[in-house]
């Protein structure tokens, strides 16, 4: 089973101002496809190939395969990223399930929003923020470069890219700027809480 680059489910002006067309059509249409591509000519022949995207994730970051984790790792986090975000989302109206969880796990909406905030900022280079369920509870994480929670036991219900080409057309080097903007403008709810009834 062949990687494929998902289309956007929005327009490229969606995210504007928050994000722009220029980012997406740059992030989306050039570094996604690049990981789908590099990541299905290491898959084509291997013992991975035909195994569920999540199984590669795994197997790659128990192999310590970096091909495999920056490449196939990327591509799902993309896959998932691209509908965190919707237009007009963001903001603390989080749906009821996932919100009793947010207010007993981590200590509420902002203290969430500040821990978040902070992973992002925190992770040195490049790589990823996250929340996450892990045995059972949510957990705000951080993974460098193209790892992410599966490779660590945990599910991700929530992903924000801190990668540079992410970020730096529109904010330049404010990434707390850019996350802020994430949580309050851009995440799909319904999207997240979906992912934590799954998880859950």
């Amino acid at each position: 089973m062949a990687l494929e680059l998902p289309a956007l489910p929005y327009d490229y002006d969606a995210l504007a101002p928050y994000m722009s067309r220029e980012t997406l059509e740059f992030h989306h249409d050039k570094h996604h496809q690049a990981y789908v591509t590099k990541g299905n000519e290491l898959l084509e022949g291997s013992a991975h190939a035909g195994k569920s995207i999540e199984e590669i994730c795994k197997a790659a970051f128990a192999e310590n395969n970096a091909g495999l984790i920056n490449n196939v790792g990327q591509h799902y986090n993309h896959m998932h990223f691209w509908n965190w975000m919707k237009k007009g989302g963001g903001g603390s109206k989080v749906p009821g399930a996932l919100e009793k969880a947010i207010a007993s796990d981590l200590g509420g909406f902002d203290k969430f929003r500040a821990d978040f905030i902070a992973a992002g900022v925190g992770q040195f280079g490049s790589g990823w923020a996250w929340l996450a369920v892990k045995n059972g509870k949510l957990e705000v994480m951080k993974t460098p470069n193209g790892e992410n929670p599966l490779m660590h036991g945990a599910t991700p219900v929530l992903g924000c890219d801190v990668w540079e080409h992410s970020y730096y057309i529109d904010y330049r080097n404010a990434r707390p700027k850019y996350l802020e903007a994430f949580i309050d403008n851009m995440i799909n709810w319904d999207y997240v809480a979906e992912l934590y009834e799954a998880a859950s």
